[in-house]
Order: structure tokens, then sequence, then C-alpha cells
């Protein structure tokens, strides 16, 4: 209940605050600078975590790819020790 409060006082003072009206602060011309400055931080930010992201993914794509290759060699490993059936097998 206190979030829901705290929520709303914020929410009508943010309004307040870029009201073009005499009785307010009137800070929309410094919302828009702020604004302005920030877009390149954001973009920065998002181009790093694209490049983080990008750079797990291909990481994930050669373990994958390793793994098929392990997964294949034990295959034909397994396949080529067996011999057939019971060949490679003695009973002592």
């Amino acid at each position: 209940m206190i979030a829901l409060l705290v929520g709303l006082v914020l929410l009508l003072f943010a309004v307040y605050s870029v009201l073009p009206v005499p009785w307010s602060t009137q800070w929309w011309s410094h919302v828009v600078d702020f604004l302005k400055g920030g877009i390149p931080v954001a973009a920065l930010l998002i181009g790093l975590i694209g490049l983080f992201v990008g750079f797990a993914d291909i990481k994930d794509k050669m373990e994958a790819r390793k793994e098929e290759r392990e997964a294949k060699a034990a295959e034909a490993a397994e396949a080529g020790g067996s011999g057939g059936k019971g060949a490679g097998r003695s009973s002592a």
C-alpha cells in the first residue's frame, strides 16, 4: 500500500514538474535536454549488451558443435569396437 502511495505521489510530481503553466516548475526543457543526453548513453549500453549476447551465442554454438563431434566420434568408436554380434566378446 505504501509503495502504491509513493508511486502515485512521484507520478503526480513528474506531471506537475513538466506542465507548461506559470504555477509549476516548467522543467520540460530540462527533461528534453536530459533525454537528448541520455540517448547516446542508452545506445552505448544497449550496444554493449548486444555484443555480450552475441559473443555468448557464438560460444554456445561452438560448444554445441564440439559436443556433436564428440558424440559422433564416440558413436563411431562404439560401432567400430563391437565388430558385430558378439564378435568382440569372449567368455573365459
